[in-house]
């Protein structure tokens, strides 16, 4: 029987797919509705964060939580824009080289395998806790996937690896969710590591891709995804 945190954790991890598949079936994409899906997301996402995550990792792990917080946003940035500093979540139209796209992959890698763990440590605490978690998760998951192919493809290489390359996020968001129900430090540490990953991606990763864009849409679409969040943590609890 699939425990209800794997089962959610390969629904979020199946949009890292759906996301790619939409770049290499060279499906015609709504600039316009991607930036709003990414500001929807950006808000739900660091609400969740804010809301519940930190002041759950602070309440399980005290001062130490902080730091632990902090490690998870340190390692973001360290693997996303020091060591792989070509990388933005939406649709890439320049020319990369192989180099690029494959360090942007092993960054997302560790974030998409934190994903899974944020998904498994959220449902450790609650299952109300779990579904927000994962509804944060699954939201940026679709515009990940299409990121990563479509630096894959602007790099030359074919659409076959650009699909697997966003497999392979998908494959490490599982690994993640299942890795924290048996590796006793991530059951411990899990959630304040995805407290930190969460605040990076939607502050640092997500928000700057719309914040410089005109039109209210998009602030809109950020100010909706936090009342969202809002009032599903209200119907769930």
């Amino acid at each position: 029987m699939i425990s209800p945190a794997v089962a959610y954790t390969l629904i979020a991890a199946s949009a890292n797919v759906v996301g790619a598949a939409a770049v290499t079936s060279h499906s015609r994409l709504s600039m316009s509705a991607l930036d709003k899906l990414i500001a929807f997301s950006a808000g739900f996402l660091i609400s969740v964060a804010l809301a519940d995550l930190v002041p759950e990792a602070i309440a399980q792990h005290g001062a130490s939580g902080g730091v632990i917080i902090l490690a998870g946003y340190v390692l973001v940035h360290l693997t996303q824009h020091t060591l792989a500093p070509h990388f933005h979540f939406g649709e890439e139209v320049h020319h990369v080289t192989s180099a690029v796209s494959v360090a942007a992959l092993i960054g997302l890698l560790l974030h998409t395998f934190i994903d899974g763990v944020a998904i498994a440590s959220g449902f450790q605490v609650s299952q109300s806790l779990g579904l927000l978690v994962f509804v944060a998760i699954l939201l940026h998951k679709f515009p990940e996937g299409l990121a990563i192919s479509s630096m894959f493809l602007a790099s030359g290489a074919s659409r076959g690896r650009a699909l697997a390359a966003g497999t392979a996020l998908a494959v490490a968001t599982v690994v993640g969710g299942l890795t924290t129900q048996y590796f006793a430090p991530l059951r411990t540490y899990g959630l304040p590591l995805a407290a930190g990953v969460a605040l990076y991606v939607g502050a640092s990763n997500l928000v700057p891709e719309f914040q410089g864009k005109k039109g209210w849409g998009l602030p809109v679409s950020f100010f909706a995804g936090c009342g969202l969040f809002l009032l599903a943590r209200n119907l769930i609890s």
